[in-house]
């Protein structure tokens, strides 16, 4: 049973629609008639009408120039998503933007200071995008099978899949990264490099060379007997720099944090962190956020040095 909403609920209903959509003002309630008819509530109307400026508000936020501001907003943009989709919780859209965004939070502002706690925002951004994924039959039932299943699973997705692919893979292994000591982790290992492998044959470019900065960092942060590879490593993150055209410093820090630190080449690690805090603060506006997060990361970094090497 639909609940009754108030009169300003409708109203904001009823602006939102006609400022979205071109409507005769006479077939507002032929148009709510239908909605109900169709199982869509006034709220998750509502909800959808609301999705262009969510998406403005993103934008802004990827192109915040002072961290902490950002900090402070982030948190309560993110909350506000989960509200949103109390209203409308199979909405793909929003459950992406929750598993781009809780990703963004911990590795920007809570990993380092509180990994725990950023490996419970890790798993909250797995479980949204792994959330959209599941609704492919095949994926959903080949989840938790064997390894030949999970892989044939693949074959439901494309392209346009590929955002909460890599979204959900990203969480997903960064999760990994902090329960390094948990038998859970290592057996979902490779399910999680198999889905990353598949993001990686779809676009490589996506997310700036996300896919390669992923792999940069999976084969640099681990050791040999488990998996590690400095030769692939550097191949990836290489790759990454290429297609990111070295805009978005993200992927320099990380080279110079687990790549350089592993094969204790202090020389590449002084030269990708440097670049990173010589960069212009305009190199990439899109991305101005992760790159002032990267200035700041490079910055503390580049202190430990002594420590490292």
């Amino acid at each position: 049973m639909v609940a009754k909403p108030n009169d300003a609920f409708l109203m904001t209903v009823y602006l939102m629609i006609r400022k979205t959509l071109p409507i005769n003002l006479h077939f507002l309630p032929l148009l709510l008639v239908l909605a109900l008819f169709s199982g869509c509530t006034l709220e998750k109307m509502a909800v959808r009408s609301s999705i262009s400026i969510l998406d403005k508000s993103v934008e802004a936020m990827e192109e915040e120039s002072d961290s902490e501001f950002a900090r402070e907003a982030m948190a309560a943009n993110l909350k506000m998503m989960e509200g949103l989709m109390k209203a409308d919780p199979e909405n793909d859209h929003l459950l992406l933007l929750a598993a781009q965004g809780f990703g963004g939070y911990a590795i920007s502002f809570i990993e380092d200071e509180d990994p725990e706690r950023a490996k419970g925002f890790y798993k909250r951004g797995k479980d949204y995008g792994l959330k959209i994924l599941k609704k492919k039959k095949k994926f959903g039932e080949a989840l938790f099978g064997n390894m030949e299943q999970f892989h044939a699973s693949f074959s439901e997705f494309g392209t346009e899949d590929v955002p909460a692919l890599f979204w959900t893979g990203y969480n997903w292994g960064q999760w990994l990264n902090l329960s390094k000591d948990s038998p859970e982790a290592i057996i979902e290992m490779p399910r999680i490099e198999a889905l990353m492998k598949y993001v990686l044959e779809l676009d490589e470019g996506y997310y700036f060379g996300g896919p390669h900065l992923f792999f940069g960092a999976y084969y640099a942060g681990k050791p040999r007997m488990f998996g590690g590879d400095p030769n692939k490593a550097k191949r990836h993150f290489e790759r990454a720099l290429e297609l990111s055209g070295g805009r978005f410093l993200m992927i320099s820090y990380m080279y110079a944090k687990t790549y350089a630190v592993q094969v204790q080449d202090k020389e590449l690690f002084e030269k990708l962190l440097k670049g990173v805090l010589e960069a212009p603060a305009d190199i990439l506006p899109s991305q101005r956020l992760a790159n002032e997060v990267a200035k700041s990361k490079a910055k503390r970094l580049l202190a430990q040095a002594e420590d490292l090497f």
